[in-house]
């Protein structure tokens, strides 16, 4: 990027813009059975989602917040203050000219309609609560693939959507998902017929507008037997002086032989409490990777999972983040291995910066079932200053024989050496960390399409601007 584009915006965070609030509906602030109630009810909702949410509601009440990780931060969520679903427009459109003029507006800041000719075989965009604009190529669905928003998913698909909901990650696994069962609205359903193979990525892209809101898309992926999918999601948010909640769920669902790729790529304003639960569970011979970036935030805790349920089955979880000051990266990575033959990996980036904090928590659990099992787990931090810091919990548990596991795990910082070869072929100061930030998450941005790994990279100097001197 240009150093006047640089200059520009170099305002912390490039997205941190709002538009005025021109909501159809805004809840009551606070969450409540009535607020629950209404947002099945305007959504015309079956019977049976409607108890689905009941049960996520009262989980959510019951449960205690966590007693583990950054519970100074947990502590500062304010629910009571949180609006739980915001309606932007009347329906998602599919032509990007009927969406509202200030909505679409956003949306082509962010590069969206830009990505979307270029690039990708299907977006969804969402907007607050519910998606605004959502297409898929006609190619594809002359396959047979579906990619919904998911509220229109579950209006033209019930059945499946009733099949499916909640067997991955159910109302009662943890307190957020608890509320996200509540009060879920938008997210993505994708279902990928047997054989059949999405070569360009479908992407979805989620934008918190209005201040105090709570986003809680839900997301259901299914690949059928020998298929094969990319799906990419960003995010971004205004900054407000007020705390937002993000809190979603993805369900992911690998039957034998298929390949699922998922990548993440959130960028939250410093306002946001990011708390998100994903799984996914792989059958036979199947493939799901999880490609993770998380930028921003006040506070993350997200650690994707793969259930390894089916012989020969493979999970890969690749995740970067990048920590900065007042905030804390609490991701991470879960491998549960229950079937033989089974294998994979998790590799974990993370970078502190200005007083940063990142950890790394993670598990891996083989069951006494399964033999043969091959993991490799690789932890690597880099710290940019002295006040920054890096934690690491690695967590495993091995119940079977035959299993080879590796765990490695380094700290380290920029070395004086480094950074006096590198100004010595004259690079700035900035521009040489940047350098050597940019190598430290090369593992991560090649696997990324190339625009994306480029506006990953542009990001990652925004984040290095001023870091130094």
């Amino acid at each position: 990027m240009r150093k006047d584009n640089l200059n520009d915006i170099k305002s912390d965070y490039k997205y941190g813009f709002h538009d005025e609030e021109k909501l159809l509906f805004k809840s009551e602030q606070g969450l409540s059975e009535k607020t629950v109630q209404q947002i099945s009810w305007m959504k015309k909702e079956p019977e049976w989602m409607l108890e689905k949410r009941m049960e996520g509601y009262r989980f959510f009440m019951g449960k205690p917040m966590p007693n583990w990780g950054d519970t100074a931060f947990l502590s500062q969520i304010r629910f009571d203050d949180i609006y739980y679903y915001l309606k932007p427009t009347e329906k998602a459109e599919t032509s990007w000219e009927m969406v509202p003029e200030n909505i679409k507006n956003t949306f082509e800041k962010l590069g969206i309609p830009e990505a979307e000719r270029k690039f990708l075989a299907g977006v969804t965009a969402q907007y607050d609560s519910e998606a605004v604009y959502h297409r898929i190529n006609e190619e594809l669905q002359k396959q047979g693939v579906i990619f919904l928003d998911m509220d229109a998913g579950l209006r033209e698909f019930p059945d499946v959507i009733k099949r499916y909901f909640g067997t991955v990650i159910p109302a009662s696994d943890n307190k957020f998902a608890a509320l996200n069962t509540a009060v879920w609205s938008g997210g993505s359903f994708v279902y990928v017929p047997k054989g059949a193979q999405v070569t360009m990525p479908l992407q979805a892209y989620f934008r918190i507008n209005a201040k105090n809101a709570g986003q809680f898309e839900r997301t259901l992926i299914i690949a059928e037997e020998g298929s094969k999918v990319h799906y990419i999601e960003g995010c971004t948010a205004p900054n407000y002086a007020s705390d937002s909640l993000h809190s979603a769920v993805v369900e992911l669902v690998a039957m034998p032989g298929s390949h699922i790729r998922y990548t993440t790529i959130q960028n939250w304003s410093n306002n946001v409490f990011n708390l998100v639960t994903k799984r996914a569970v792989a059958q036979q011979d199947s493939i799901v990777e999880w490609v993770d970036g998380n930028l921003g935030s006040k506070l993350t805790m997200k650690y994707p999972g793969v259930y390894l349920v089916g012989k020969g089955a493979r999970g890969d979880i690749l995740s970067c983040a990048m920590a900065g000051a007042g905030q804390h990266q609490d991701a991470g990575a879960k491998l549960v291995f229950a079937a033989p033959y089974t294998s994979g990996t998790i590799v974990s980036k993370s970078i502190s910066k200005d007083g940063g904090r990142a950890s790394y928590r993670g598990l891996v659990k083989v069951h006494p079932q399964a033999h043969d099992v091959k993991v490799n787990v690789r932890c690597d931090a880099l710290l940019l200053d002295d006040k920054s810091r890096s934690d690491t919990y690695p967590t495993m548990e091995i119940d079977s024989q035959r299993v080879a596991v590796e765990h490695e795990a380094s700290v380290s910082k920029i070395g004086e050496e480094q950074l006096f070869y590198l100004m010595s072929r004259g690079l700035k100061e900035t521009e040489a960390v940047t350098l050597v930030v940019n190598g430290f998450f090369e593992q991560f941005t090649r696997e990324l399409p190339l625009e994306y790994a480029v506006e990953l990279n542009r990001l990652i100097q925004l984040e290095m601007e001023g870091s130094v001197g």
